[in-house]
C-alpha cells in the first residue's frame, strides 16, 4: 500500500522541504519598454471539517496553518464547513474565485471531496488532501500521519493496559470513526490486525461512533448492556472515549474497563491521568501543518516536490505522492509531552483545582 516504508519522520519531512520558497523578481527594461512581471501567487485556501469531531480543528490545526503561513509569506485563508459537505463546496468555490493557487483539503467524505478537487482541477488549482485521503480523487498530494500504524499502536497499546494486561481471557468492543473517512478506515485495518492475533481476545461488538459523542454514548451504552463483563474498549479518539467513560461512571466500571482514545486532547489527557483511559495517541500538529504549508509554497513558486512515500488510493489505485509523519502512543509515563512540546497548555489540561494536583503529579506544571 505504500512505498517507501511507512515510518517517515517529521526530521525527515523538514529535510525534504527545505528548499523553501523561490523568490520571483521583477525584471523592468525600460529601454525596450518591456512591463514587469507579475508577482507569484502566494494564496493558499484550507477547508477543514467541523468543529465537534475533535478540538484540533478548532484550534491547532488553524493556529499553526496560520503560523506557518506568516513564516512562509503566504496569504493564507481558512474555512470551517460546519460538518456540512455544502458549506464546504460553497467555500471551495469562493476560494477559488478568490484566486488561490493551492488548496488544502480535509473532506466530510470522498464524494464531496472528490467533487471539490475535480472542480480545483478545472480552474488549475492544485490540490493537496490535509489529513485525510479523498478516495478517488485528484489530488496531487497527500500529508498526514501514517494513519495504519496509528491503528497498529492503539491496539498494541490497548493490549497493554493494566486492566487486561496477563489475562488469559478479554472480551473487547470496537467503537470505530465514520465509514466516511478514509482514515478511520485505515484505523481500524490497524488495530484489528493487531487484535485479532491476540490469544484469548474476542471481539464482542464492533459499530461505528461516526465521530460523534452522542453516537457512541448511544452505541456504547447498548453494547455495555449486552455484555456487562467487558474488559476494553478500543475507541477510534477521544472524543467518543469521553462517552465511554461517562457511560462506564454512570456504571461504577470507570478505571476498570480498558479504554483507548487517540487525538492528544485535553480531556484525554485528564482521563489519561485519571486513569479511566489508558492512553492517546499523540499527532502533533506541527507533522502535517508545518509540511503541507512549505509543500504548498514550494508549488506556488513553481516548483514540483517529489514525496518521499506514496499511498494507493483504494478506490482507482492511483498512486498518491504522500507526506506521512509517525504518532506517538501517550500514557501516563509520558502524558507532560503534548504540553511541553506547546501541543496543548497547561491551563487546558489542568483548569480546576483538582486537576491542578493531578496536574503537579504527572509532571504538568501549572503557573
Amino acid at each position: 500500500m505504500r512505498t517507501p516504508p511507512r515510518a517517515v519522520a517529521l526530521a525527515g519531512l523538514t529535510l525534504t522541504l527545505m528548499a523553501g520558497l523561490v523568490a520571483c523578481g521583477n525584471n523592468n527594461n525600460s529601454s525596450s519598454g518591456s512591463s514587469s512581471a507579475p508577482p507569484p501567487n502566494t494564496k493558499v485556501g484550507v477547508l477543514l471539517p467541523d468543529t465537534a469531531s475533535s478540538p484540533r480543528w478548532v484550534s491547532a490545526d488553524p493556529n499553526e496553518l496560520r503560523k506557518q503561513c506568516a513564516a512562509n509569506k503566504l496569504t493564507c485563508y481558512i474555512d470551517n464547513a460546519n460538518n456540512s459537505a455544502t458549506n464546504m463546496e460553497s467555500q471551495a468555490q469562493a476560494l477559488i474565485n478568490q484566486g488561490v493557487g493551492v488548496l488544502l483539503v480535509t473532506n466530510l467524505d470522498s464524494g464531496s471531496g472528490k467533487a471539490i478537487e475535480s472542480l480545483a482541477k478545472q480552474h488549475n488549482v492544485v490540490t493537496i488532501d490535509y489529513d485525510r485521503l479523498t478516495t478517488g480523487g485528484t489530488a496531487e498530494y497527500y500529508v498526514s500521519y501514517d494513519n495504519v500504524k496509528v491503528g497498529e499502536d492503539q491496539g498494541t497499546a490497548l493490549t497493554a493496559c493494566p486492566q487486561v494486561a496477563g489475562k488469559s481471557a478479554v472480551g473487547y468492543v470496537d467503537i470505530d470513526g465514520a465509514p466516511t473517512d478514509n482514515n478511520a478506515t485505515l484505523f481500524a485495518q490497524g488495530y484489528n490486525s493487531v487484535l485479532s492475533k491476540q490469544a484469548g481476545w474476542t471481539k464482542l461488538g464492533e459499530q461505528t461512533g461516526n465521530w460523534d459523542p452522542a453516537t457512541a454514548q448511544t452505541v456504547f451504552t447498548t453494547m455495555l448492556g449486552r455484555h456487562p463483563n467487558l474488559n476494553a474498549v478500543m475507541v477510534a479518539n477521544d472524543t467518543m472515549a469521553q462517552s465511554v467513560i461517562n457511560v462506564l461512571k454512570s456504571q461504577g466500571l470507570a478505571g476498570k474497563v480498558a479504554v483507548s482514545g487517540q487525538d492528544a486532547t485535553a480531556g484525554g489527557l485528564d482521563n489519561v491521568m485519571a486513569g479511566t483511559q489508558c492512553f492517546t495517541i499523540y499527532k502533533p500538529v506541527a507533522g502535517e501543518a508545518d509540511v503541507a504549508i512549505k509543500l504548498a509554497g514550494q508549488i506556488l513558486s513553481g516548483q514540483k516536490p517529489t514525496a518521499p512515500a506514496t499511498i494507493k488510493d483504494p478506490t482507482n489505485g492511483r498512486e498518491v505522492p504522500s507526506y506521512l509523519a509517525d504518532p506517538t502512543v501517550i500514557t501516563k509515563k509520558n502524558v507532560a509531552l503534548p504540553v511541553t512540546d506547546g501541543y496543548e497548555t497547561a491551563a487546558s489540561v489542568c483548569p480546576t483545582p483538582a486537576l491542578v494536583k493531578l496536574c503537579n503529579e504527572n509532571g504538568i506544571h501549572t503557573p
